[in-house]
Formats: structure tokens, C-alpha cells, sequence
């Protein structure tokens, strides 16, 4: 038995975390139990660090328990497993972690900017910094770094790459992640040249819907940190400082995260001036996350629109940037106009992805490039993209096999495949996961263009899906700490977070159930899939100040309250407190959007959720140890669901109605008694069937329906799965969609919005866990119970879990299904087949047969 997949903290290979007692896991290949782990580490020196003997478990994680770690230790572990027959099999490949700077007087380096006084009315070319420096004899280099902005290094003209638009996106007031790069390669023995460009990024730059600048400040600003280890055991320092040469003359004239970049490509900076330097409150930390890369590589199609215009047709819409090489006479000029679609005459456009107002229309999503002599080379630096389409305008003719489109989204690991007999579902579920990818930039977005925010309420709908999708556990970590950033102290968390971009106007809507939520259920979904109660210690207190805010809404006052019905008695027991954005989103037909979504308190949505919140928190503190707050919780669960029930009694919020929301919501978070539950179960069925069977529910319910139809009928499930009209999740495919629309026209709208949502695509979570039957129900330990239906003939999905790669598939036969389950080494199953009793199976492959029609 080998270990395989060795991660630190979830991080592969990581260099500069913060942990001083990291985790390490692993998973486990060849044999059947592991019964037994070595852990060996050693710095890069080979000094040993920790050997932990031999330690009898089963468990495929520890923790590093050795020689207490510091800022800049290189640690190099290796795991060697015993089997079932306490036979030690080899150790494992190698695999390494590195610390980075953990205090603050590790940073020799001072904060600089360039050397002028910003004018917040003003916008900016790129500032060019450059030290030179003559490097000894050196064993290893590695550059710290971060910027308030985003910035780009490069040593001796080669880029320092790993990560793009660093430092990624957080409240620089609260905090400012700085990367670790191995820069050995690049440092040349003599004098080598370290340059800099920085530019707005969400600092500075356009942030929200409506491109609000100067959200975090008006100041940008660069801190680096270019550390020489040498032969001779000393250590040579380069550090930003007031000698750093600075010109903002370069050739990037323009650059905005997400209004796009103008380029001059006959400039070079001259660093005519130097740096100031400047202070900033927060001291740099690490993400611990994975970064913001470039991924794969799409060619182009060449269009030309009814008007004689010229188009570049990626086949798939992405978020990332453009790469182009031309050779072009000096002064020439390219201008690229990016978007998800063409109109209704076959027309480019950026409608569905702009707003406009007398004084701005955000995004812009454009390059205006300026050619030098000769040959051209072009990547977009400091800006990325919501596209499919490209408008070229220029005089140069125009050769598709020139550009490249580029995917750019933070580098989880994929973990999770599915495919099945109905190949709309695969496209859809193909699309979902591009969806995933273009809107995971650092933090989870709403979508990669229009707004771009870290919508709380999108991320907490999609968490069960991204932890299936990929690993999804550092990234999760990340977000929990901007929500925790952004709550407000009265333990009330944010709708978005980092705030940055947020108009004024929508600071009322933090609270709104089901998106402020997810300070709670993200941690929770993460230790569900991950077993992980590590994040949940670590966000407890916040979590229960948030649980008691919402506890505080029972039966208070707000102004914008309409009068429910429900009498003074029991009014206590709801909440109809607060702006909410309600179900959100659902078809035009059903309930066409009004002003009063954004003032309302919604009591029906924001009630239940506090049901569903405390019964969490009650979960969650049990499993802590905090008893007392458990009983808490559990006694206000009892109280607003209470309060629900009555709620659902009166006229104004009776169940007798066809909105499929108003009925999923209760029956899947059990919030009805025994007679209301089976009302809402029959009323259910007749609303879809009012509706001709299409999707009616909208942002929150959405996720829930696939469950709630199956636990009255399985057939029921499927044949709303299966649907192919508008509204349904096959609709988007079936009209050549190769990403989630934000609504359920997508295009057909009246006012189309954007067409790369993945809140939609949770549906995907019911793929692995019901239709193929994937669960995970405890260490080592799955639930395999596969539910075929519909008019499918067969389904597969494989999901890499915390504790190895899990199968299953199933195939329609004459004589019932086959069904083919993969259980990974040192796990064990309880596998469920159709009409047949439970059985126990160890790792391994099987071939099952169920005689079940």
C-alpha cells in the first residue's frame, strides 16, 4: 500500500502558508486497510524534522508535530503505509511545503508608490518600478511580494509567474495577501534587473455593477521582498525602498481589472524618477489558497455579421484574457471588444453584460492596442474577461490563428466527472463546470463580468457542488475569511464579501437570507464533505454572533414590513426584519421582478432560514462541545418554526399557490406539521403540472427541488430533470449555451443579463448524490445507493473525495440494471441497490446486478 495525493493544508505543494503545524493528507493506493502511517520530514538541508514512528491508524491525514517551524523553513515529507496484513509498502513521492514571512519584522521591505498625489477623478497609467542588484553564488531565491493593486514582476525580462492579477482580492483594510515565489532559475550570476508594473486591480479600480473606483483607497501601492540564499550560507537582500527607480511612461497607458487595458507599444518606461515611499496599516498575510492561474487554451473562428463587422468565435464563453502576435507597421491599431453574445440580427454585443448610466457604462471589457514596428506580441496583464466573442477592429487583416483566448480562474483540482444517456444533461452539466471555473477569480463571483462581486448567497447555493467539482476546501477558507471581514458588529454578515463595489443603497440588503447565511453553511457543507472541523472552530464565534443577530429579528419592527396576517401572538415568532431579496430570480411568468424584492423583509424566506440556520448551528455546536448553545439554537429553531407554520396559515402566505418556491422550501427544510406537509406535497405536484411540468422556483429553491419531488416519487424528480422547455436546466443546452445563465431566459429575456451564473448548475450535486448515489457519510466510510429513473439507460460519475476516488455507474438491462461501484483503498461502503437489502463491501471494484425496472 502506497500513499498517493499528499497535500499540505489542501495545498499542493505550497510554498509560504502560515501553519506552524500544518495538516498533511493523503490517500491511499494498492491494498485493501491501511492499518498503520509513518510520517517523515526533513528541511531542505535533510535535517530531520519529525519522524512520527509508526503510528497505528487508519486515519489518511496528521498533523506535523516535530521541530517547531519558523518563517522561510523548506519542509520535504513523505508518507510509508501498512496494509491490512501490516506489511509496509514503499514510501511515498516526495512532496514539500514552505512557511513564509509569519512576522512582521521578517519584512525588511517598505511600502512604495509612485511619485505623484493621486487625484481619485483621475485614472492612471501603469507605474514602472526597477532595482538592479549583483547577485552572489546562490543555492536558492525566493521574491515576497504584494501590492495594494495588482502587480506584475519580472527578473531579467523572463516574468515571475504563479499567479495572475496577484495579490488577488481581498478588503485590503482588513487584509493584503502576499505571494512566495521560487525565482532560483531566473537570478543570473552578476547584476539582474527586477521590474515591476502595478496597476488598479480592485483596489483602485472599477468594482460592482456600476464600476465604483477607489473603494480600498486612492494610493496603489507595491511591497517586495527578494530574498538570495547563498552558497556561503549568507543570506543577500533586496527589498523596495526609496532607491527604486519609477516612471509611469510604459507602454501600458490604461489598465482596469475590468474595463480592460490601452497599450502604446512604440513606449518603453524610462524610470526617469524614483519611488516614494508610503506606509500601509495591515501587515501582509498569506492566502493560503491556491492561485489565480492561466488554464487552457481555446483557438478561433472567424465571424463576419450581417453589417460587415468582424468577430472572433471561441466556441465557449470563458472569463480570461486574450494572447495575439501580428506584424504591423508602427502606429497601427487594434481594438478588441469583448462579450458573451450576439443579438437578435447575429451582432455583437455587450448589452447583457453592461450598465449604463449619464456618467459610466461598466464594464467596458476592451483593448485598444497600439502597435510598434514589426512583430507584436500581446497578453492582457492586468485585466480578465467574461467572453465567447471578440470584435476586431483594425486595419491590419485579421487571422484568426493569431489570438488565443486563455481561461484564467484559480487552480482547485478537479475532482468531480459525471456523464450519462442524455447528452443535454451532459452539456449541461459540462457547462456548469465552466461556469464553476470562470467564476472562481480568487473569490466566488457572480459572474465574470457585470458585477464580478463575491455574492455570498450564489457561493453558499453552489458550495455542495464545488466540493464535489473540485477541492474546494482552501478556496472555501479563503471566502469564510472576507465573510468574516466584512461582518459588521453586530455579528450580521455581509451579502458580499469583500465589500468593495457595493452601492450604497444595496448596505441594507446584508442579512438578506439565504445569501448572509452563508458565513454558517459554507463552513458546514466544507466539514460535510471534508470532514474539516477546523473551519468551523476557527468561524464558531462568528458564526454564533451571526445566529444571535438573526435570532434578534424575531418579532421586531422594520419599516418597509407589509402586515402578514398572523396576529400579534405568533408574530413574535417570525422575522419580518430587515431588505431581503426573497426566492430571487424566478421565470418572468411566475413572478415577474418588482422594486419591492429589494425593500421587503420577506418573512416567508427570511423565517425559514432562520430555521435552517439554527438547526445547523445546533449541529455545529454539539459537535464542538457547546452544549449550552446548542440548547440555545435548538430552542429558537423550535420557535420560528413554530412561528413558520402559522405563518404558511394565513391568506397572504398560504400554501394553496402554484409558486413551486413557496412549496419546495418548507418540505425540504421539514418546516410544515404533518398535515401541511402532506398538503404541500400534493399542491407541489399539481403547481408543476399547472406548469406543464417546467421549472418554476428561482435562486434559493432552485437547489432543493430535485430532493423534495424524489422523496415523494423518484419519477417525479426525473421528469422534471429530463425537461427541455424553458424554464428547465436542459433549455440553456439545448440552445447551444456553453455556460449557466444568470436568469431562465438567458438571451430570450427582454433585458438579457449575464449568461455565466453557476448557481443554477447546484442541481449537479443531485447527479452524484441521488441519481448515481454518491455520499460521503463519515472518515473513510461512504453511502452508495443509486437511484436509476426516468428515460435514462445509464448515468456514471466519479468524484476524488477526501479520502480517494469513489465510482459508480449503472446501465439499463434487459433484465433490470448493472450496476459497477468503485470503492478506493482503506475505505469501506454501505452500497444500496434498488429492491435489495444493504451490504458492507471493502475497497475494491464490483459488477452488481438488481433485477429492478
Amino acid at each position: 500500500m502506497k500513499a498517493i495525493r499528499l497535500k499540505t493544508e489542501y495545498l499542493k505543494n505550497p510554498l509560504g502558508i502560515d501553519f506552524t503545524a500544518p495538516r498533511l493528507f493523503w490517500n491511499c493506493a494498492d491494498g485493501v486497510r491501511q492499518t498503520a502511517h509513518q510520517v517523515i520530514c526533513h528541511d531542505e538541508n535533510e535535517n530531520l524534522l519529525w519522524d512520527s514512528g509508526k503510528i497505528e491508524s487508519g486515519s489518511m491525514h496528521t498533523i506535523y508535530a516535530g521541530t517547531p517551524l519558523h518563517s522561510r523553513v523548506h519542509v520535504v515529507w513523505q508518507v510509508r503505509l501498512w496494509d491490512e496484513n501490516d506489511v509496509p509498502g514503499d514510501w511515498s513521492e516526495p512532496a514539500v511545503f514552505e512557511l513564509g514571512l509569519l512576522h512582521a519584522d521578517d519584512w525588511r521591505a517598505q511600502w512604495i508608490t509612485g511619485d505623484y498625489i493621486p487625484d481619485p477623478k483621475r485614472r492612471y497609467p501603469v507605474d514602472c518600478f526597477k532595482t538592479t542588484f549583483v547577485a552572489g553564488e546562490i543555492k536558492k531565491a525566493r521574491l515576497y511580494a504584494t501590492a495594494c493593486g495588482v502587480y506584475q514582476a519580472a527578473l531579467n525580462g523572463q516574468p515571475v509567474e504563479g499567479f495572475t492579477l496577484a495579490p488577488g482580492v481581498t478588503d485590503y483594510r482588513k487584509r493584503v495577501q502576499y505571494q512566495t515565489y521560487d525565482i532560483t532559475a531566473l537570478v543570473q550570476s552578476g547584476e539582474n534587473a527586477l521590474t515591476v508594473q502595478m496597476a488598479d486591480g480592485w483596489y483602485r479600480g472599477c468594482c460592482g455593477a456600476w464600476g465604483l473606483r477607489n473603494q480600498y483607497g486612492t494610493e496603489t501601492k507595491l511591497l517586495a521582498q527578494l530574498e538570495l540564499m547563498l552558497t556561503d550560507g549568507t543570506v543577500q537582500t533586496v527589498c523596495t525602498d526609496g532607491s527604486w527607480q519609477w516612471s509611469n511612461d510604459g507602454p501600458v497607458r490604461f489598465a482596469d481589472n475590468k474595463d480592460g487595458e490601452r497599450i502604446d507599444a512604440r513606449r518603453t518606461p524610462t524610470y526617469s524618477g524614483h519611488a516614494k515611499i508610503t506606509t500601509h496599516p495591515v501587515q501582509p498575510t498569506t492566502s493560503d489558497n491556491e492561485p489565480l492561474t492561466e488554464h487552457e487554451r481555446l483557438a478561433a473562428k472567424i465571424l463576419h455579421t450581417p453589417s460587415g463587422r468582424t468577430v472572433l468565435d471561441f466556441g465557449q464563453n470563458i472569463a480570461g484574457i486574450l494572447q495575439f502576435t501580428v506584424q504591423a507597421k508602427a502606429g497601427q491599431r487594434i481594438c478588441l471588444r469583448f462579450g458573451e453574445m450576439l443579438d437578435e440580427n447575429g451582432e455583437f454585443t455587450q448589452k447583457n453584460i453592461q450598465t449604463s448610466n449619464e456618467k459610466i457604462t461598466s464594464p467596458l471589457q476592451q483593448v485598444d492596442y497600439v502597435c510598434k514596428a514589426g512583430r507584436n506580441d500581446y497578453k492582457t496583464a492586468f485585466a480578465i474577461f467574461g467572453f465567447q466573442h471578440v470584435l476586431v477592429e483594425s486595419e491590419i487583416p485579421v487571422d484568426p490563428a493569431a489570438f488565443t483566448a486563455i481561461a484564467v480562474y484559480t487552480d482547485m483540482e478537479r475532482t468531480g466527472w459525471f456523464s450519462s444517456s442524455n447528452e443535454l444533461l451532459n452539456k449541461f452539466f459540462d457547462s456548469t463546470v465552466w461556469s464553476a471555473k470562470n467564476n472562481h477569480a480568487d473569490l466566488p463571483t457572480d459572474c465574470p463580468t457585470r458585477e464580478r462581486h463575491g455574492w455570498a448567497g450564489d457561493a453558499q447555493i453552489f458550495c455542495p457542488t464545488a466540493c464535489t467539482l473540485f477541492d474546494y476546501a482552501a478556496f472555501a477558507r479563503k471566502y469564510e475569511r472576507d465573510l468574516c471581514d466584512a461582518q459588521h458588529k453586530n455579528g450580521c454578515f455581509t451579502q458580499i464579501a469583500p465589500v468593495g463595489g457595493v452601492d450604497s443603497y444595496m448596505n441594507a440588503m446584508d442579512g438578506s437570507a439565504g445569501w448572509s447565511d452563508a458565513g454558517v453553511l459554507i463552513p458546514w457543507d466544507v466539514y460535510a464533505a471534508y470532514g474539516d472541523r477546523k473551519i468551523l472552530e476557527e468561524n464558531y464565534d462568528a458564526m454564533c454572533r451571526y445566529a444571535r443577530y438573526k435570532i434578534g429579528t424575531l418579532g421586531k419592527w422594520y419599516p418597509t414590513a407589509m402586515p402578514t396576517g398572523i396576529g400579534l401572538k405568533h408574530g413574535k415568532d417570525i422575522s419580518n426584519y430587515g431588505q431581503s431579496y426573497g426566492e430571487w430570480a424566478e421565470p418572468e411568468d411566475v413572478k415577474a421582478f418588482a422594486i419591492s424584492e429589494f425593500v421587503s423583509p420577506h418573512p416567508e424566506e427570511t423565517t425559514a432560514y432562520i430555521v435552517y440556520l439554527m438547526e445547523q448551528m445546533e449541529k455545529i455546536a454539539r459537535l464542538l462541545g457547546h452544549d449550552a448553545d446548542a440548547a440555545e439554537f435548538a430552542a429558537a429553531a423550535k420557535r420560528a418554526r413554530s412561528g413558520y407554520q402559522h405563518l404558511v396559515a394565513t391568506k397572504k402566505h398560504s400554501l394553496d399557490t402554484d409558486r413551486q418556491a413557496k412549496l419546495v422550501r418548507p418540505l425540504y427544510m421539514k418546516l410544515l406539521n404533518k398535515p401541511q406537509t402532506a398538503y404541500a406535497r400534493k399542491r407541489l405536484i399539481k403547481a408543476l403540472d399547472n406548469y406543464g411540468w417546467r421549472l418554476g422556483t428561482g435562486f434559493l429553491s432552485t437547489p432543493f427541488i430535485l430532493d423534495v419531488l424524489a422523496d415523494i416519487d423518484l419519477q417525479y424528480a426525473y421528469r422534471l430533470l429530463e425537461n427541455e422547455e424553458l424554464p428547465g436546466w436542459l433549455c440553456m443546452p439545448k440552445q447551444g449555451a456553453t455556460t449557466i445563465w444568470e436568469n431562465w431566459e438567458g438571451p430570450n429575456a427582454a433585458a438579457p443579463a449575464s449568461l455565466d451564473h453557476y448557481s443554477k448548475g447546484a442541481v449537479c450535486d443531485w447527479l452524484f448524490r441521488v441519481m448515481c448515489g454518491i455520499q460521503v457519510d463519515g472518515e473513510n466510510h461512504f453511502t452508495i445507493t443509486p437511484r436509476p429513473g426516468g428515460h435514462f439507460t445509464h448515468a456514471e460519475a466519479a468524484y476524488v473525495s477526501a479520502y480517494g476516488r469513489v465510482e459508480s455507474t449503472w446501465h439499463k438491462t434487459e433484465n433490470g440494471f448493472t450496476f459497477t461501484i468503485t470503492i478506493p483503498a482503506n475505505c469501506t461502503a454501505t452500497v444500496i441497490l434498488p429492491g435489495q437489502a444493504p451490504q458492507e463491501l471493502a475497497a475494491g471494484e464490483y459488477t452488481l446486478e438488481s433485477a429492478y425496472k
